[in-house]
């Protein structure tokens, strides 16, 4: 496994920490400014839409310049946003930091995933996206727990500035272990970046993104309510649970990953079918602990194993400009974590209780699983289409007597 990987990685890991830890600290970061709930809730809601913009504005601005020193940008540009998040005296500076950092995400991982593909042969291209994606997963696991009990034992800042560190780590390591890397091609240009979204499969490959990814966190969003106040468990259980649901994450990527290098489309539709079956049970048996437990584990894996496919497919589909689809691709993800928050906390404002979320994860997941029945027959019947008319033409061609 190539070392560049690994440093990609500790990248997604700072990035990753950077979402998700500040769901911990909410309290302790509204306390410091005098914020209330909500108002601190847009920390999260503002670094979402900011992950939105970079990935595609950044991206696209970046098209045409070596991608290793782009990413190097990118990580100064994460490390400047944590400091300035760590040292805000006020709200307003906190939320500037936020959406600085957060411009950096997906730009890092767009480019990122692209780079990594040309780090390994072309048959292990999503083993090597799964291997950076692997530093968001950890990120969640290990990162998140750790991060907020610093925040909670030594103040908040403590934990932006840990992250800030981690920037400078990451930096160094895609300095030395990245290797130089070819100039994109001469002819690569916002054009012809934008010319990849001429592709239907490049749309319905988004589309599948965001309710595959929208079904989960419909789910997730709301999952402390679920497990304390329908499964039964306290609310000291809560972490621990989440670092479960973590270590599903991590096992689904992985093994997404290892799949997907073998058939991108069959992959995707197992692992959609099978979060759909385990979404559908969870709210069903939400009330069980022990199988709240099991299905929050496999809610992880299956959910976080349509990832490496995912990103995979619309880089495949881009063809030879696959920068701006692939950052459009993270930004999607953002998009259906926002969709599916938005709509599970809809259910539970209608008074329809705390598995709702869980329902309509469901539900929007199986729309994704139409979508990509769709895509995949779709794309076989152009592939059966111009096979056909490939043997049409030779069975024209008329051979020369000798």
């Amino acid at each position: 496994m190539p070392l560049g990987l690994f440093a990609l990685a500790l990248g997604a890991f700072g990035i990753g920490l950077t979402e998700f830890v500040i769901m911990g600290l909410l309290p302790e970061v509204a306390a410091d400014f005098g914020a209330t709930e909500s108002a601190a809730g847009w920390l999260i809601s503002g670094y979402a839409l900011a992950v939105v913009v970079g990935a595609l504005g950044l991206t696209a601005a970046t098209a045409r310049l070596p991608r290793k020193p782009v990413l190097l940008g990118l990580i100064v540009l994460f490390i400047i946003g944590n400091v300035l998040t760590a040292l805000a005296e006020d709200y307003s500076v906190a939320m500037m930091g936020r959406i600085v950092a957060a411009l950096c995400h997906g730009a890092f991982f767009g480019i990122g995933s692209v780079v990594a593909a040309t780090l390994v042969a072309p048959e292990k291209k999503a083993g090597a996206i799964a291997m950076m994606f692997t530093g968001l997963t950890a990120a969640n696991v290990f990162g998140v727990p750790f991060g907020t009990f610093l925040g909670q034992q030594f103040g908040w800042r403590s934990t932006f500035w840990v992250i800030s560190a981690i920037g400078v780590l990451a930096f160094i390591g895609i300095a030395t272990l990245v290797p130089k890397l070819h100039r994109p091609d001469s002819q690569v240009s916002l054009r012809r970046e934008l010319a990849a979204f001429r592709s239907g499969q490049v749309w319905l490959s988004l589309i599948v993104t965001i309710l595959a990814y929208g079904g989960m966190f419909g789910a997730f969003t709301y999952i402390a309510y679920t497990l304390t106040r329908v499964s039964g468990f306290e609310a000291s259980a809560v972490p621990w649970l989440l670092v479960l649901f973590g270590t599903g994450l991590v096992l689904g990527n992985w093994l997404g990953g290892r799949l997907a290098d073998r058939s991108i489309d069959g992959t995707l539709i197992f692992f959609i079918a099978a979060l759909l079956v385990v979404l559908t049970v969870f709210a069903l048996v939400a009330g069980s602990g022990m199988a709240a437990v099991i299905a929050l584990f496999l809610m992880g894996g299956f959910g976080f194993g349509t990832v490496p496919g995912l990103q995979s497919r619309i880089m495949n589909y881009a063809g030879s400009a696959p920068t701006l689809a692939s950052g459009a691709n993270i930004g999607a993800f953002n998009v259906g974590n926002a969709l599916g928050a938005w709509l599970g906390g809809l259910g539970i404002a209608a008074g329809l209780g705390y598995t709702s979320p869980i329902w309509i994860g469901a539900i929007i997941t199986a729309a994704a699983l139409v979508v990509m029945i769709f895509a995949t027959a779709s794309s076989r019947a152009r592939k059966a289409a111009t096979t056909r008319s490939e043997v049409a033409d030779l069975s024209r061609v008329t051979p020369v007597a000798s």
